[in-house]
């Protein structure tokens, strides 16, 4: 079920939401074919903030975050590692903010699921 022309856009049950779109390839992979999936819940003037279900197959490539983006892991098991070192575990009930600028390694292990905001 989802309100997406709701008053306040909505996914039920997003842990198993299925209405997905195909997202294509991730980008700059250094292994696997890591492929996503997603619905986009609302999107803001000028992209700003944008929030939606994420689903990503697993695989392993280079990212840098463009905007401040907030993420509660909902299903999966994920490495990213940072230019810097700092490695984060990501599994279901796990929040992290990857503010702009963050820049390294992720690697799915896992298919992951989930929610984010980009701001």
């Amino acid at each position: 079920m989802s309100g997406l022309k709701s008053t306040a856009p909505h996914l039920h049950p997003a842990r198993s939401y299925s209405d997905l779109a195909d997202w294509g390839l991730q980008s700059d992979a250094l292994q696997g074919a890591s492929h996503s999936s997603g619905r986009l819940l609302h999107k803001g003037p000028n992209n700003q903030p944008e929030v939606g279900l994420w689903v990503c197959t697993p695989g392993r490539w280079k990212l840098t975050i463009p905007r401040d983006e907030l993420c509660f892991f909902i299903a999966g098991r994920a490495t990213y590692v940072c230019n810097d070192g700092e490695i984060i575990e990501v599994a279901p009930d796990t929040l992290v903010l990857f503010p702009a600028g963050w820049s390294g390694e992720c690697t799915v292990h896992e298919t992951l699921r989930n929610t984010y905001m980009l701001s």
